[in-house]
């Protein structure tokens, strides 16, 4: 009998200050080119440095969910702040985004 080993490959992007319209298309950029990766399975977003997040910078994470899906891959949020968690709750993107405590809980997961 053979065992067949499967390794999925996570980016991490841990994205800093502001995700706002002044640098929203940038960071979409970021996380696509990350997403196409072949080897890339899933991507996972660190929040921890984030200070503020705007519409521009949410829907950049919601067009990348879309892709991730689309890719057949996974896309989760972690180390989200209480400030910026409260407008994942206010959206209702709290049921849409894997949001996990921090890095660790992924690869356990």
């Amino acid at each position: 009998m053979q065992a067949v080993l499967s390794h999925t490959t996570v980016a991490i992007i841990k994205p800093q200050d502001n995700l706002n319209a002044v640098n929203a298309l940038e960071f979409e950029r970021d996380l696509t080119t990350a997403l196409r990766h072949e080897n890339n399975q899933i991507l996972l977003v660190n929040l921890e440095k984030v200070e503020l997040l705007d519409s521009s910078g949410l829907m950049s994470l919601v067009s990348a969910l879309k892709l991730a899906q689309n890719l057949g891959k996974r896309l989760g949020l972690c180390c989200v702040s209480p400030s910026i968690k409260i407008i994942f709750e206010l959206t209702q993107l709290d049921r849409v985004f894997e949001i996990f405590e921090n890095q660790k809980i992924l690869f356990s997961a």
